[in-house]
């Protein structure tokens, strides 16, 4: 590797401890399901009333706990009660980012069985993310057994009711305590619980987007691909410049490409040149994250057939040309916790441009949101969605 360390000791110990956790890492002893400790909570928490939760606000009364060392393998795992975490301060995680996550929801359905919504890809997307900071692997259907086994422990805590569900954060990070970037000796994985109401309480309310060619969220040959802590920490700022000039997300471009908007992918149902309806999204090229609901969006309206369906770069200039033609019918993120989220119009160099956005039901969006609503909570039958119990 190309080894920007400006010293050639530090250099070679990172090479040293690289080797080492490559070794170790593909031998450490795994972990099961059937091996876990379960600790309730002799202190519950007060509910929340769920016309009253804020996103990610709340937390349940257990989590998920396991660790990893290069030595030892990974470690027996607890469910226990929720609690604070007690690490050195100079953990890897705190210096230099190295933490990954995930991002799913459990329902329950009218007959109070809980509901998963792919949760296959998720896990494997949470050891994609892992493998790129050169954590251990992680068996991956013994993880998804754990979270089933603290949805069942928590399963009070799932709030009932359309757009309602307990969001479900894996998220694993490096406790090697030391100030030297090096790869991990030791990790942690933890997963939390919070249950979640409707994205938009009082139906949909589109967005107003700032396309911004000044910050840069991914790259080719970047991490733009892993749900990774280092993508979103640096958009904070962007971000916050935004908002205080009114708009609700950015449209990240990436030399003119249209890329991602905010955390979520996007989508566009235009006239293309060609004269085609088509529903377009840019495809994945290393920059852009490979969202489970993106992936269902594509899914659907391919075997739904009405239309055209691309995965293929495309420009600021082409939707800014499509929308002074009239060919943009309707654009619209897409992401676990809005679900969808349509955009109303967008500022680029300092132009206004607007987007239809169609409020009566019938746009696509609607039409998304409603068919995959209908498989989470298992009222249209799919074998996307798994019972847990």
């Amino acid at each position: 590797p190309n080894l920007n360390t400006g010293s050639p000791i530090i250099a070679r110990m990172f090479v040293r401890a690289l080797r080492s956790t490559t070794q170790h890492s593909r031998r450490a002893a795994s972990f099961k399901a059937s091996d876990v400790v379960i600790t309730r909570t002799q202190s519950p928490k007060p509910r929340v009333a769920k016309e009253e939760l804020v996103f990610g606000k709340t937390t349940t009364d257990h989590m998920l706990s396991i660790t990893w060392n290069q030595d030892k393998g990974w470690s027996t795992p607890e469910i226990k009660p929720y609690q604070t975490l007690e690490m050195d301060p100079a953990a890897l995680v705190f210096h230099y980012g190295l933490a990954c996550f995930e991002g799913m929801k459990a329902y329950k359905d009218k007959d109070g069985k809980i509901r998963l919504f792919r949760p296959e890809a998720n896990i494997a997307r949470l050891q994609q993310s892992a493998s790129s900071l050169h954590f251990p692997e992680f068996p991956q259907q013994e993880l998804l057994e754990l979270i089933k086994e603290l949805l069942k422990v928590d399963k009070d805590w799932i709030p009932e009711g359309d757009g309602y569900s307990l969001y479900i954060r894996p998220n694993i990070i490096a406790t090697t305590p030391v100030m030297g970037v090096s790869p991990a000796r030791d990790v942690m994985v933890n997963v939390l619980l919070s249950p979640v109401g409707p994205y938009f309480k009082e139906g949909f309310k589109p967005v107003k987007l700032l396309a911004d060619d000044e910050h840069v969220r991914a790259w080719k040959g970047g991490s733009g691909s892993f749900k990774i802590a280092s993508n979103y920490a640096p958009t904070i700022h962007p971000q916050s410049l935004a908002a205080e000039r009114g708009f609700s997300q950015i449209l990240w471009l990436l030399e003119g490409k249209i890329t991602e908007v905010g955390t979520m992918n996007l989508f566009c149902l235009w006239k293309n040149t060609e004269g085609e309806l088509e529903l377009i999204t840019a495809p994945l090229d290393g920059t852009i994250l490979p969202g489970i609901t993106r992936q269902s969006i594509l899914d659907l309206t391919r075997e739904w057939g009405e239309f055209k369906v691309s995965e293929r770069e495309w420009t600021i200039d082409d939707l800014t040309k499509a929308i002074a033609e009239n060919r943009v019918l309707e654009v619209f993120g897409a992401g676990t916790a809005a679900v969808v989220s349509p955009v109303k119009g967008f500022e680029y160099k300092g132009k206004e441009y607007e987007i239809p956005c169609d409020v009566s039901g019938k746009a696509l969006y609607q039409r998304v949101w409603n068919h995959l609503n209908g498989i989470y909570y298992g009222a249209i039958p799919s074998p996307w969605s798994v019972v847990v119990e």
